[in-house]
This record gives C-alpha cells, sequence and structure tokens, in this order.
C-alpha cells in the first residue's frame, strides 16, 4: 500500500468521525431546544398562583380571556422573570465555557474562580456610593449603571486571575484555586465594607446579592442585562474557532495564524461583561458556569462551534428548572435561587475534583 492510500484513508477516517460528531452535536442541540421550551413552560406556570400557559396564549390570540389577575402575574411578574432567567442561565454558562476554553482547564467557572465576587463588589459599590461619591456615574448612565459597575469588577478580577494562574504559558490547578479563593476573600471583604456603611434601604438591596434570585425581574432589568450579555455571546461564538485553536496550546494556535493576545483579551472582555450584567440583574448564582459546559463536553466533545450555543440553550433551561424548584419547593414562600444551584453545583465540583485527583495530585 502507498503513502497516498494510506493518507487517503486516514482523511477518509477523520472525516467520518468529524461528521459523526456533527451530527451527534446537532442532534443534541435540537434537543436542547425542546428542553428549554419545556423549561420556559415550567417557568411561566409555577409559583402560588396557578395559570395555565395555554390560555394566555389563547387570550394573546383572542380566542380567551383572561382575568385582570392572572393577565398581570403573566405580563408583569412571570414573563420578564422568564427572559431573565434565559439571560443570566446562558451568559453564565458560556461565560463558563469561555474561562475554561482559556484557561484549557474544567476548573475555571466565574463563581468558583473569585469573578463573581469582583461583580458583586462592583454591584454593592454602585448601591451604596451610587448616591454620593459616584452619584455622577448614575446621572450618566441611568439604567445600565449597576451593570457598567459589576462589568467593572468582574473584568478586573478576570485580568487578576490570568495574571496569577498563568506561568511559563500554562495553567497550575492549584494556583487557579487558591488565587480565586484569595480574590473571592478580598471582593467579600470589601463588600463587607460596604454593607458597614450602608443604610437600611441599601442593605435591604444589598441582601439580594448573597444568595441570588430572580425575584425582582422587571423589564427594566432585562433591558439592562441583555445588551451586555448578547454583545457577550456574540463575540464568544465568533471566537469558538480562536478557543478550539487555543486548545491546542498558545505555540500551536499561533502557528495556526491565531493572535492569541487579542484572543486572550476579547476572551476576558466577554466573561467579564456575561458574569458583571448577570451579577448585577440576578446577584451571586454559583456553579452554573461549570455544570452546564461540562455536562456538554461528555456529550458533544470540546468544540466550542457547538459548545457554545449548547451552553446557552442548557444554561437557560437549567436556571429556569432551578427557578421553578425554588418557587414550589417551599410555597408559598420562595428559596433563593442561588441555594438551589449550589446544592446541586457544589457535589458537581467536588465529582469533577475526584475525577482529576490523580491530575491534581502532580500538580
Amino acid at each position: 500500500m502507498s503513502v497516498a492510500d494510506v493518507s487517503l484513508r486516514v482523511r477518509w477516517s477523520r472525516t467520518g468521525v468529524e461528521g459523526d460528531r456533527r451530527h451527534r452535536a446537532l442532534l443534541v442541540l435540537l434537543l436542547l431546544c425542546g428542553f428549554l421550551l419545556v423549561c420556559i413552560w415550567l417557568s411561566m406556570t409555577s409559583g402560588a398562583v396557578d395559570i395555565r400557559l395555554w390560555e394566555y396564549l389563547q387570550a394573546v390570540a383572542g380566542q380567551h380571556e383572561l382575568s385582570a389577575r392572572d393577565q398581570l402575574v403573566i405580563e408583569v411578574i412571570r414573563l420578564p422573570r422568564m427572559v431573565l432567567g434565559v439571560i443570566v442561565g446562558g451568559g453564565l454558562a458560556i461565560a463558563g465555557a469561555v474561562m475554561q476554553g482559556l484557561f484549557r482547564n474544567p476548573l475555571a467557572d466565574p463563581g468558583v474562580v473569585g469573578v463573581s465576587a469582583g461583580a458583586s463588589l462592583g454591584a454593592a459599590a454602585m448601591i451604596v456610593l451610587g448616591g454620593s461619591v459616584l452619584a455622577p456615574v448614575t446621572l450618566h448612565l441611568g439604567i445600565y449603571a449597576l451593570p457598567v459597575a459589576a462589568f467593572v469588577g468582574s473584568l478586573a478580577t478576570t485580568f487578576c486571575l490570568y495574571s496569577l494562574g498563568r506561568t511559563e504559558g500554562q495553567t497550575s490547578v492549584a494556583t487557579l484555586l487558591l488565587a480565586g479563593i484569595a480574590l473571592s476573600a478580598l471582593a467579600l471583604a470589601m463588600v463587607g465594607v460596604l454593607i458597614f456603611l450602608a443604610d437600611d434601604q441599601q442593605l435591604r438591596d444589598l441582601n439580594f446579592w448573597q444568595l441570588g434570585s430572580l425575584a425582582g425581574a422587571t423589564w427594566g432589568k432585562v433591558a439592562a442585562a441583555l445588551p451586555f450579555v448578547g454583545v457577550a455571546s456574540l463575540g464568544a461564538l465568533l471566537m469558538a474557532p480562536g478557543l478550539n485553536s487555543l486548545f491546542l496550546g498558545e505555540a500551536a494556535a499561533g502557528h495556526m495564524g491565531i493572535h492569541v493576545e487579542r484572543l486572550k483579551t476579547l476572551s476576558i472582555i466577554c466573561v467579564a461583561l456575561a458574569t458583571g450584567a448577570c451579577v448585577a440583574v440576578s446577584g451571586g448564582i454559583g456553579f452554573v458556569g461549570i455544570v452546564v459546559p461540562h455536562l456538554l463536553r461528555l456529550v458533544i466533545g470540546p468544540d466550542h462551534r457547538y459548545l457554545l450555543p449548547g451552553c446557552v440553550l442548557l444554561g437557560a433551561s437549567l436556571l429556569l428548572l432551578a427557578d421553578a424548584i425554588a418557587r414550589v419547593i417551599v410555597a408559598p414562600a420562595e428559596l433563593p435561587i442561588g441555594i438551589v444551584t449550589a446544592l446541586v453545583g457544589a457535589p458537581f465540583f467536588l465529582w469533577i475534583l475526584l475525577r482529576r485527583k490523580g491530575l491534581m495530585a502532580g500538580v
């Protein structure tokens, strides 16, 4: 058999494998679209008030008439809450996927490594100081003041984390986690100082950040978060081929024509944009960014062209599902959604650590 025949067979085999993965990824994305629709239905129908979504859709089509109470609950409370859940869940998941692709490590996550804490610090500073020291910022930015402050906080934390976690082109898992713990502790300590300075109304607002919730969802918050998360998600999708190349190493990506430094900078900005906006409107909701990308990698592989859209769909679905559980598990009261995600995400994170125990022992 000639060298040309062997090369042709290898090319055919590789094409077949890529085709199988592509078909599997497209099938998974289609299933995730259906799962998201189910979670949207659960989000719209779960709660203290029993409302049938089908009746609302009939009312929109003019075939049914809803009571004023039901229409108010759907259009003012549940619909913006559902849309905000989609934005926050998708944004946190895609931020986690980009961060893991940047560090080439499945343990990287905005919540675990302190980026969310940095965003919370920025948001807390705007809540407490927005009427005094930061009043000019509030005046000029309006409803976007809180997301911008959270973005600045998450951007600063992400740059610090990237600088500390990289050594000679490699990412140390131990350094990454320890740096994240230190940065998170520092940010939370500064939030504690702001809490000490806050008045009663600001304390009630700051309490929102401790566990995270979608309970305060309004169309104003949707309008404030959507541009940031939308730009970050679009930028991440455009960077998917570069993130795939970065998986082979920075030197190899550079030889493939990727501008590595620009890719890293844009990745950090996208992570900070998405995380900052999500924290600003929903508070600290952890573990979405680590659970969703890891689950999808087990199913469709590491190709970011399919992984990132899948993260948006699955992240939105799981957050809506967690929010529905939070509303009914202690009804008529409501459990903070951050508790639900932590109860599921923390054991999952420990499972990832146990799987990587052999690797981490040598770090």
